[in-house]
């Protein structure tokens, strides 16, 4: 895993600690001394990516949800930061279930930008999205130049990332966003009806069976390997000049990968464990609804501010999310 250090040693609150993101967040903080107080609801997080660390000392869990807003204050009363995860993510679930995703995303966030102000946290950074881009075609991304939004889960996020301006200029609560890009590692989720494209594809080639590609496979990303998230939550908590607060970052490693490109990948890394995996045919199927067709991120600002340095390539980090997978099958399954 990463190998920068936060010190001195701090309480933070994960929410969301349970899912891919914030359980990764966990393990890191707890690794490097910190202590950690983790909220979930387990409506999206898994108790089974917690298990490894919920006997540890430095570990706290409290079971809750950030629509509730007592949840959100007893879980920021000894906080020093929080890592705000908590979400209700994917584009489809929230076109089919608009209400739901608005709810969590953000009355919860409202929720907890009201405790941590009234908790005296000292910044609260959240997971922003490359969804906020919308329509705008620039490329690569960058942080000012935005379009309207595509989809209610879109919405939703740029959303978060106003209130948390304004909680910052009418209370002085520090902020910073992150705008992440395709997230994918260790801990994704393969399964369910919302799942992320790469895990959702491991488990179909594993299972030799034919992925489906929303479309021509023309679309591409910029995948993100989990590591360099840590590492961009990280410095968001040590950076320590006034420039570099209170704004948004777009958090990626900076190229893009079409579809057709990431299933080429797989099939090829996955060879190397079952050499059937490299035959298997591709579908493809209509194009989704609400989808951007291509996204990459200038990470300049957060290389500039942050001091962010991104050490996995999509290719590094997908042969790692392989590895992982391949050798933790039987959890996943």
């Amino acid at each position: 895993m990463t190998n920068f250090k936060l010190d001195p040693i701090h309480t933070v609150l994960v929410t969301g600690g349970a899912g891919f993101i914030g359980s990764n967040l966990c393990q890191w903080l707890l690794q490097n001394g910190n202590k950690v107080i983790c909220l979930d609801n387990f409506a999206t997080g898994k108790r089974s990516n917690i298990a490894p660390f919920e006997s540890h000392p430095e570990f706290r869990f409290i079971e809750g949800d950030i629509r509730n807003l007592g949840d959100c204050m007893e879980a920021c009363k000894d906080a020093d930061y929080v890592l705000h995860q908590a979400a209700l993510g994917s584009v489809p679930r929230s076109i089919n279930d608009p209400i739901t995703s608005n709810e969590v995303n953000v009355s919860g966030f409202l929720n907890m930008l009201v405790a941590a102000r009234d908790s005296g946290v000292k910044r609260l950074v959240y997971a922003a999205s490359s969804s906020t881009y919308g329509d705008s075609k620039s490329m690569p991304k960058v942080e000012e130049v935005i379009g309207k939004p595509l989809s209610p889960y879109a919405i939703t996020k740029y959303v978060n990332e106003l209130y948390a301006d304004v909680f910052n200029k009418t209370y002085g609560l520090e902020t910073i966003g992150l705008r992440y890009f395709n997230v994918f590692g260790r801990q994704q989720d393969p399964n369910g009806a919302y799942a992320a494209v790469i895990p959702k594809f491991v488990l179909q080639l594993i299972g030799h069976q034919s992925p489906t590609i929303n479309g021509d496979g023309s679309f591409s990303r910029d995948f993100t390997y989990i590591d360099n998230v840590i590492e961009a939550n990280i410095r968001s908590i040590t950076a320590d000049s006034a420039e570099a607060v209170n704004t948004v970052y777009n958090v990626a490693f900076g190229e893009r990968t079409d579809l057709n490109e990431l299933v080429r990948l797989l099939k090829l890394y996955l060879s190397e464990f079952d050499a059937e995996i490299k035959d298997i045919a591709v579908i493809h199927g209509p194009e989704r609804k609400g989808d951007v067709p291509h996204s990459l991120a200038s990470i300049e600002k957060a290389k500039r501010l942050l001091g962010y340095d991104p050490r996995f390539s999509m290719e590094e980090g997908l042969k790692e999310a392989v590895a992982w997978y391949w050798a933790n099958l039987e959890r996943i399954s």
